[in-house]
């Protein structure tokens, strides 16, 4: 009786922290001390990251998870492939890219159901530039070029009738300097993500002309599902470290779960004070626009594999006759563990 009861307890115990059913038999993780990359890690479009670190989801699953915040998405690519870090918090496109080249990059997690990003004009230009009909020739503000706000940006302009090349894509980061370079005038169209785009909003300083933080929004500009942010790294580090994957997993899915029900207040407090840009009431609203955004299961859905791979065949030459199995994009074993 005394054994039946230990045993209920550590199960329970197991279960609360987040583990799958049977992860008291499973190994030690191969690793323990986990790099990760990051392209802009105080934007909400990252913000599982943030929360799972600062709520101790990692540590709860006996992991040390070292952050690299680099430039933009395509950078992060860059230090996976170059083997500086382990894993990525970044878009999904870049699993089928890598895919397209040979490189086997899979997702492991999905972390945004909907890109979250946002086209806007500067003010002083809304009534030129009306629609991404009218960016030939302008200047548009991109987290960094190659990454998911820029590619967003481009694929606009296409659906619009316009070349992916008809604009210049400059690079302002991921946090304020998007906000000083729409100020002061440097760019004139900006694709970027809250709470930039909150912050810009509420200042008056843009006007909102795409915006797929919600589902409908998505919908307009892609025709369905499009996902964003996962958590990917190469099929070696899966197949050589299966149980730091999964506990990495693990702590991403209690995340989700937090965040789905969390109110924006809460969010607030738990983020570093200095991701409100100075204004916490206007990061609380921000976080209050982007909650529809985030991933409910963890799954990326077949229909948004599709929509991703057309659009990146509509943008780079490279990938309109590529053939990719975009099974092999997304590894669902680890999430639909955590989730049982």
């Amino acid at each position: 009786m005394e054994r039946r009861t230990f045993l209920i307890g550590t199960g329970a115990a197991a279960l609360a922290a987040g583990l799958a059913p049977g992860a008291l038999a499973q190994a030690k993780p191969e690793k323990t001390k986990v790099t990760l990359g990051v392209g802009g890690k105080p934007l909400l479009y990252y913000l599982p990251l943030t929360i799972a670190e600062r709520k101790g989801f990692f540590k709860e699953q006996g992991l040390d998870v070292e952050i690299n915040d680099f430039g933009g998405g395509a950078k992060s690519l860059q230090a996976l492939i170059g083997g500086s870090v382990d894993v990525v918090t970044g878009a999904y496109e870049h699993t089928i890219r890598m895919q397209a080249k040979g490189q086997d990059v899979r997702a492991i997690t999905e972390l945004g159901r909907f890109p979250a990003i946002v086209l806007a004009v500067r003010k002083d230009k809304a009534n030129q530039i009306k629609s991404a009909a009218d960016f030939k020739g302008a200047k548009i503000g991109v987290t960094a070029p190659g990454s998911s706000t820029a590619l967003t940006a481009q694929y606009a302009m296409v659906k619009a009738g316009l070349k992916p090349t008809d604009a210049a894509i400059i690079g302002v980061g991921g946090g304020a300097g998007g906000v000083a370079a729409m100020q002061k005038g440097e760019i004139d169209v900006i694709s970027h993500l809250d709470p930039v785009i909150s912050k810009l909003e509420a200042d008056g300083d843009i006007v909102v002309l795409v915006d797929t933080r919600t589902e409908a929004g998505t919908r307009a500009l892609f025709g369905g599902s499009n996902p964003a942010a996962t958590l990917y790294t190469k099929k070696d580090f899966i197949d050589a470290n299966p149980v730091t994957t999964q506990l990495l997993v693990n702590a991403f899915m209690k995340t989700l779960k937090w965040l789905d029900g969390a109110k924006p207040e809460d969010v607030a407090e738990v983020v570093p004070p200095e991701y409100h840009l100075g204004d916490k009431a206007l990061y609380i609203k921000s976080v209050q626009n982007s909650l529809e955004s985030f991933s409910r299961t963890g799954i990326v859905p077949p229909e948004g594999m599709t929509s991703v791979m057309d659009m990146l065949k509509t943008l780079d030459p490279e990938l309109k006759d590529a053939k990719v199995d975009l099974a092999a994009t997304f590894d669902d074993r680890f999430v639909k563990k955590a989730a049982s």
